[in-house]
């Protein structure tokens, strides 16, 4: 089959590879009708995440019909079409009975890798490393799928791919972003990226009942895009953004503030941003955390910062003394996604949400890597790019 693989830093190539097949009975096969290029795949093209190999096949939002099931799958059939969580999760070990299935204990191979890094280990995801099971991705045109009697959702017939496919992955976490926010109604929530998942979570938090959002970004499309939803924009090259937050909040500090952001901030954005993409670049330090910072600093006493921005290891000079002295508290997570699935495709549903919005670019699998080039570069207006294997 045709797939896109990694084979090293901005690197990604489109080309054969082996066919998929079932290797547990709880198995299943899908040939991909649609996968995306998601903003954390772009840590792996600039090959910032670990333990990636060359040849190792990428992806993460992923869509598709059924074609080959395994003996033990009671779940699924041959013709079903899904949408397949990036998380892989078990279903049966102490997380992922309790709906924490990004943590599942079961589905990582590689955990130990993962555990001396962090502590413990997450899940296995598609298509992310070595550290999170080595396991091929869905930029292809078919992918196998562990435990797929849990993970997989089945969509219905009247849906386009298009409306589906972002339950995979970003319009969950959008959605998780804004809900660690503990809206009540009435709030003001500042979020850092208007990215697609910045984009899902500015929607997000209106749904859930924000009564103004103020989107921070710089690239003209995602700003208007944030403003077609609602949002008021600041541009953080053109604005010092503490300033104006407080300015527009009547010096308090929004109630929440969302990193949408992680690791890879824009290197101009302050002297700490340009600072810390020094330290990256002579190995001083592993992460970018200029946009946490910010977030910490401009979010009200007693509020929240919620973090969906990956980063992958030890973040520099976190400014703890204001969080601890103002009572903020800190909400992030890996997105189990299998958690929210069945929710939001209910407000796709009843029309509340149309996930397509946010995409700007559509492709064929082989020009995938042309593709990855213009979405890391923010050329052409592109916030959201899918592909048709």
């Amino acid at each position: 089959m045709k797939a896109l693989v990694w084979h090293g830093k901005n690197d990604i190539r489109c080309e054969a590879v082996p066919d998929p097949a079932i290797e547990h009975p709880r198995d299943a096969i899908i040939k991909v009708t649609a996968c995306a290029i998601c903003g954390s795949d772009l840590h792996i093209f600039d090959g910032v995440i670990p333990q990636m190999k060359s040849g190792d096949v990428i992806g993460h939002e992923t869509m598709g019909e059924v074609v080959e099931v395994g003996s033990e799958n009671s779940k699924l059939k041959v013709g079903d079409r899904v949408v397949v969580p990036f998380t892989i999760s078990c279903g049966e070990c102490f997380f992922c009975k309790r709906g924490y299935f990004s943590a599942c204990e079961r589905s990582n191979p590689d955990r130990e890798k993962a555990a001396k890094l962090w502590g413990n280990s997450p899940a296995g995801l598609f298509g992310y490393s070595h550290l999170l099971g080595g396991y091929s991705g869905g930029q292809a045109e078919y992918l196998r799928v562990p435990y797929a009697d849990i993970g997989p959702l089945k969509v219905p017939s009247g849906l386009s791919d298009e409306q589906v496919l972002f339950l995979s992955d970003i319009f969950p976490t959008g959605y998780m972003a804004a809900e660690f926010c503990d809206i009540q109604g009435g709030e003001t929530i500042a979020i850092w990226g208007c990215g697609p998942v910045g984009q899902f979570a500015i929607k997000s938090a209106f749904l859930l009942g924000a009564e103004r959002v103020i989107a921070i970004d710089t690239v003209p499309e995602r700003l208007e895009l944030a403003r077609r939803s609602g949002a008021l924009t600041l541009d953080f090259m053109s604005e010092d953004i503490y300033e104006r937050i407080m300015e527009l909040t009547a010096g308090r500090g929004a109630d929440a503030c969302i990193d949408a952001v992680g690791t890879e901030p824009e290197t101009m954005a302050s002297a700490d941003s340009i600072l810390d993409r020094i330290k990256v670049a002579t190995f001083m330090g592993t992460d970018r955390p200029h946009v946490l910072r910010q977030a910490i600093h401009c979010c009200r006493n007693f509020g929240v910062v919620s973090i969906v921005g990956v980063y992958g290891g030890f973040l520099d000079k976190i400014p703890m003394g204001s969080a601890i002295n103002r009572g903020l508290t800190f909400r992030m997570a890996q997105t189990p996604v299998q958690h929210y699935m069945p929710k939001l495709l209910q407000l796709i549903e009843d029309g509340k949400i149309d996930p397509g919005f946010v995409i700007t670019h559509r492709a064929s699998l082989q020009e995938g890597p042309e593709l990855y080039k213009t979405f890391r570069a923010k050329q052409d207006g592109c916030i959201k790019a899918i592909m048709t294997p």
